[in-house]
């Protein structure tokens, strides 16, 4: 049986998906909250049947990494073994580990992955190896799934310290699946919706143009004055610092998985100034759109 598309929406991107949290977020709110600082996501994707999907990082990188195969196979090196990843497994790679990891020419693997730090991030890494090893099969592969995709799905919707609590609070549980290999959990979906996130819906809609306050106002049927301080007092951001961090962040993933000109990438978000649009960009993701993109090269 194929598995559903993460957040239940159509492939933008040949189906690749990635978010990278912005290092000012994890700066200013992942690492100073003392709920999320222990366990922390800093970087999520997905890729379906990843062909030529090859990466090797000689020393590692400051996070941990899962890495859960749904489909298809893969070769994972670490100094002195090579490990076979396969449908119904999961592989836990260390922080700071020289490693390689490919798919298969004939039969690439699907993955589900997450990059993670915090407090208790090594803790979390040495209870999994004394369980398992680094790899480990699994049995309730559908509940990780599912909590991958109210993972990701709420990631898209931005940085409000709210989102990030939750969801970094569900990392654990998405961790905890794989220590221990729960079975599938009932979970009640939430439908009533406040008014911010009617507004991060419009936002999200709308990626593609501009917005003023006055108009994602109106969609929600409040004054601009009275929105504004209720966004701000839910997400920790004004309206539209919110909707240019969702702008950026679908731009990581054009830098990501397309080879659009980054001019061309401004203007698919609405953006018609490239210089604003690279200065909006470096503000927020720290780095400028060209290094990112030269970043990721260098590292998938």
């Amino acid at each position: 049986m194929l598995l559903q598309n993460p957040t239940g929406k159509q492939e933008a991107f040949g189906g690749k998906k990635a978010i990278a949290v912005p290092q000012s977020v994890i700066e200013n709110q992942c690492v100073k909250d003392p709920i999320i600082s222990n366990l922390y996501i800093t970087n999520i994707g997905y890729y379906d049947q990843a062909h030529n999907h090859y990466c090797q990082r000689g020393q590692g990188t400051g996070q941990h990494i899962l890495i859960y195969c749904t489909r298809g196979k893969g070769e994972v090196t670490i100094p002195g073994n090579k490990y076979v990843i396969e449908e119904g497994t999961v592989l836990l790679i260390p922080e700071n580990t020289p490693h390689a990891y490919c798919a298969d020419p004939q039969n690439p693997w699907t993955i589900f992955w997450i990059h993670f730090k915090g407090n208790n991030s090594a803790d979390v890494v040495s209870r999994f190896k004394k369980r398992h090893g680094i790899k480990a099969p699994i049995s309730s592969g559908a509940r990780c799934v599912e909590l991958f995709d109210e993972i990701y799905g709420q990631l898209e919707r931005g940085y409000s310290i709210d989102n990030l609590i939750n969801v970094n609070m569900c990392l654990w549980h998405f961790v905890s699946s794989f220590l221990y290999n729960e079975p599938k959990l009932a979970v009640e979906a939430h439908e009533n919706k406040t008014k911010t996130e009617f507004a991060i819906d419009y936002f999200t809609r709308n990626l593609n143009r501009t917005i003023s306050l006055g108009e994602v106002a109106r969609a929600v049927h409040l004054s601009p004055s009275h929105f504004s301080t209720l966004f701000k007092g839910k997400t920790g951001f004004s309206p539209i610092e919110y909707f240019n961090q969702l702008k950026m962040q679908k731009a990581c993933q054009y830098l990501h998985f397309t080879e659009l000109r980054i001019k061309d990438i401004s203007r698919e978000l609405g953006i018609a100034d490239y210089y604003y649009f690279s200065r909006l960009f470096t503000k927020t993701m720290g780095i400028s759109p060209f290094a990112y993109r030269k970043q990721k090269l260098n590292t998938q």
